[in-house]
């Protein structure tokens, strides 16, 4: 299996069992040294949330 590099622009599914958004997809806004703000969308919301790289599998 090939492992696509997490960019900018990225879709990306949370993998961490302690996060509450551990399932969920988003979109990868910038990332900053080892963290990525990630947008997710859902209906009325948007959540911009930051997460370690190391938590995030590319879809």
């Amino acid at each position: 299996m090939v492992t696509l590099p997490i960019l900018p622009g990225a879709t990306v599914v949370v993998r961490d069992e302690r996060s509450i958004y551990n399932g969920y997809k988003g979109f990868v806004q910038r990332i900053s040294g080892r963290m990525a703000a990630v947008l997710f969308e859902g209906g009325n919301w948007d959540k911009l949330v930051t997460l370690p790289l190391t938590t995030l599998e590319s879809v």
